[in-house]
């Protein structure tokens, strides 16, 4: 057997301008469909992004209407003290989250998300803090703002046409009030790219267009020990207001996006791109490789080989350049992610789940190609291959 697998293998590498055309085709289908599902995996954990930022809380109160995370509803204030007053609530705080437009130094206007906290707990607050500390938003008019947004769209713009970051000390006007920067953080980018300001609820309030209602989120924390589900359903009835745990909140955001915008049919129709190129290039060039071949099966056959071994020296073949193909287009999609992620607002995510679904399509292309030559090799006649 093992002289089967080593004739396989020197008749696959052999024929070098097929080996390398199979390589490649299965490289650009692997690369392809791992990147833009890694991207449209990037760009739907971002539509839940402020919740993943949001480590504290077990339970968001929201209005029974809201669709999505941003689908915002505004509460009455009281709602707060009516979900504290539910047994099995350990502690409930307010949170703001609205957009307002920020007036830079240079009279241009920039679309914001601005976060309101609690004044007394500052729970909600960004995970990583650059420069400050989270307790500076206490100081007057102090706000926190993104790192991303502080060094792109909110970058303050120098006489000679340059952009400086923002930077503690700075300040901004929102809605006709003064903001001072207090401190830079860093968080998982939102899915409109906005820049994020964080600053404290009663202070958020006072920024934002004043109306009727203006709490956005409760947020809230169940007693150790205590059932979530069985906890939600309680706030629910006793105060009218739909209750989620923080992973079904981003279900219910995931979902809604999933549903109601175009992302899964532009990703998807390049993912079935890819994944026909593999099999017209890929797949018609291992048939054509072994139609090429099929004199050298013959001999084989002629020799004693029998159609199993044929058939374990085909599959070999095939699972050869799967194996190198996916390693390479893998390989080359997580450079490119690391890179761009890294030098650009990309949104790239590659969990180990999307590696196996590239590797299961990868691996059925060339299962699919070699099926089409195994049929035409077990068909071959002996005989054929002696006549001249």
């Amino acid at each position: 057997m093992a002289i089967m697998s080593f004739i396989a293998l020197k008749m696959l590498i052999g024929d070098k301008a097929k080996y390398i055309g199979i390589i490649i085709g299965l490289t650009f289908a692997s690369l392809l469909i791992t990147q833009q599902s890694a991207i449209f995996a990037g760009m739907m954990t971002r539509t839940f992004s402020f919740l993943s930022d949001v480590g504290l809380p077990d339970v968001w109160v929201v209005d029974p209407e809201v669709q999505y995370i941003d689908d915002i509803k505004p509460l009455q204030s009281t709602e707060v003290y009516r979900v504290r007053s539910v047994e099995g609530v350990q502690w409930a705080v307010p949170l703001y989250k609205g957009s307002l437009q920020a007036r830079m130094d240079d009279g241009t206007f920039q679309s914001c998300i601005l976060i309101g906290l609690d004044d007394e707990t500052l729970i909600g607050g960004p995970p990583t803090m650059l420069t400050g500390q989270l307790s500076d938003l206490r100081r007057a008019d102090g706000i926190i703002v993104d790192q991303v947004g502080a060094n792109g769209k909110l970058a303050r713009r120098l006489p000679d046409g340059k952009r400086a970051p923002l930077k503690i000390g700075d300040s901004v006007e929102l809605n006709d009030n003064r903001a001072v920067v207090v401190g830079i953080c860093q968080i998982t980018q939102t899915f409109q790219s906005n820049p994020v300001i964080y600053t404290t609820y009663s202070r958020a309030t006072t920024f934002a267009p004043q109306t009727r209602k203006m709490l956005s989120f409760v947020a809230a924390k169940a007693k150790p020990g205590e059932n979530l589900d069985a906890l939600c359903a309680r706030i629910g009835k006793q105060t009218g207001l739909k209750a989620y745990t923080c992973d079904e909140f981003k279900k219910l955001t995931f979902f809604y996006y999933l549903k109601y915008t175009g992302m899964p049919v532009n990703f998807l129709t390049a993912v079935a791109l890819g994944f026909i190129v593999g099999i017209t290039i890929s797949g018609q060039t291992f048939y054509n490789f072994t139609l090429d071949n099929l004199r050298y099966f013959g001999t084989l056959k002629a020799m004693g080989a029998t159609n199993g071994m044929l058939l374990r020296m085909i599959l070999l073949q095939a699972l050869v350049v799967a194996v190198i193909g996916y390693g390479l287009g893998v390989g080359a999609a997580s450079l490119w992610g690391s890179y761009f992620g890294t030098h650009s607002q990309l949104a790239f995510r590659l969990p180990w789940q999307l590696l196996v679904i590239t590797a299961v399509a990868i691996l059925f292309i060339c299962l699919t190609a070699a099926s089409l030559s195994i049929r035409k090799v077990m068909k071959l006649e002996p005989a054929v291959v002696f006549r001249s």
